[in-house]
């Protein structure tokens, strides 16, 4: 896996543009561990100031200094796209895996249960998650709640792979070795679909992203946890941009745009790695 890594860092433009804005975040996010401020401090700065010397994004409302305030957001929106991928993944992994494998009822159970989760709407689903969780909402909740919702599609894709790995020689010969299913799956069958792992957990980055970010928007969240959606959260509600602080949205929006791009430039130079048709006409190594 990380062969392919360094090579599409060598040969694809897409694909090192993309490494170098989510290392852009990256360093922004670990800015804020040596912040001097508390994110859940206010007015510890003088209110409204525009961006400029000493406070580079300006500052909120609230009396936030808009820089360091993004370095959390940023951090926990990240930490929270990373935690609802890494559990998605195992799921989507475990059942994908299985169902491909297995085949016959295992397979029939398995795919029933993947279809009911891709036709839930999720948006209303987690909508209602918070009105019965209100007053026990919290950051970790929601990350749960979207990680269960959100890896039926991926793993109907690592099912297709699993079920043509499943017909190859060197399953046979490892089954008339007497390895047992979890040894195949793990070491014969996991090490074909990482590349698709790879590029599935960036859109779902994005996605759980793009979504923590509207529910907060919305107020449906834990709005006292910094993320970019509480960010925007709390401009609305002091009218920032009626009142002419523009700051204090373009600059969470303009980061979270930027992450968007360089997942999105990630997963697709994967995909191109693992699918070459998606290449052609475009003259990309």
């Amino acid at each position: 896996m990380w062969t392919i890594v360094r090579d599409l860092l060598r040969h694809n433009r897409g694909f090192a543009v993309g490494a170098l804005l989510i290392a852009v975040v990256l360093l922004m996010s670990a800015l804020s561990f040596v912040s001097p401020y508390s994110p859940l401090d206010s007015y510890v700065v003088p209110p409204d100031m525009p961006p400029g010397w000493p406070h580079a994004l300006g500052t909120t409302s609230r009396g936030q200094d808009v820089f360091w305030l993004l370095t959390y957001a940023i951090r926990n929106t990240l930490a929270f796209g990373v935690l609802v991928a890494l559990i998605s993944r195992l799921l989507s992994l475990l059942i994908g895996l299985v169902a491909g494998y297995a085949g016959g009822w295992v397979d029939r159970v398995l795919m029933s249960i993947n279809d009911t989760f891709i036709v839930i709407p999720l948006f209303p689903i987690l909508v209602l998650f918070y009105f019965v969780m209100r007053d026990r909402m919290s950051w970790f909740a929601l990350a749960g709640v979207m990680a269960c919702l959100g890896w039926a599609y991926d793993a109907r894709l690592i099912r297709s792979v699993a079920m043509s790995l499943r017909t190859r020689e060197f399953t046979e010969t490892s089954i008339f070795s007497g390895m047992s299913m979890p040894r195949i799956l793990v070491e014969e069958h996991l090490p074909y679909v990482m590349p698709i792992v790879f590029s599935t957990t960036m859109n779902n980055i994005n996605w759980s992203i793009g979504l923590e970010v509207t529910m907060s928007v919305l107020g449906f969240t834990d709005i006292n946890t910094p993320t970019i959606g509480s960010m925007m959260y709390w401009a609305n509600q002091h009218t920032a941009l009626v009142a002419g602080v523009w700051w204090w949205i373009a600059f969470p929006v303009a980061l979270v745009v930027l992450t968007f791009i360089g997942l999105f430039l990630l997963a697709v130079s994967m995909n191109e790695f693992i699918d070459p048709r998606s290449r052609l006409g475009r003259g990309s190594p």
